[in-house]
């Protein structure tokens, strides 16, 4: 019984070092993935926010923060979460 219970063991834990080992890669691959999209929503989204500040007439910035233009803030903002939910269904496939 003694040398069976050698011969399984370690086998056993092989195997199960070799399945946490790859757990871990795989872990490691995604959290990768998912720092690299994050950063390349990040830069989307801010090179689109640039894009509109440059397209309008007004400085938005000053339109919101100086005159205290609650409409355009509102406005803003619905395009910025807009732009997010296009950038995150792209990147979700």
């Amino acid at each position: 019984m003694s040398n069976l219970t050698n011969v399984v063991v370690p086998g056993f834990l092989a195997q199960v070092n070799a399945t946490m080992s790859d757990s871990v890669s795989v872990l490691v691959e995604h959290l990768i993935a998912a720092v690299v999209f994050s950063a390349l929503g990040i830069i989307v989204l801010a090179i689109c926010f640039w894009l509109m500040e440059k397209l309008t007439p007004f400085s938005m910035v000053k339109e919101i923060e100086e005159d205290e233009n609650v409409a355009l803030g509102i406005v803003v903002g619905a395009a910025v979460i807009g732009i997010s939910l296009i950038i995150a269904a792209a990147i979700h496939g």
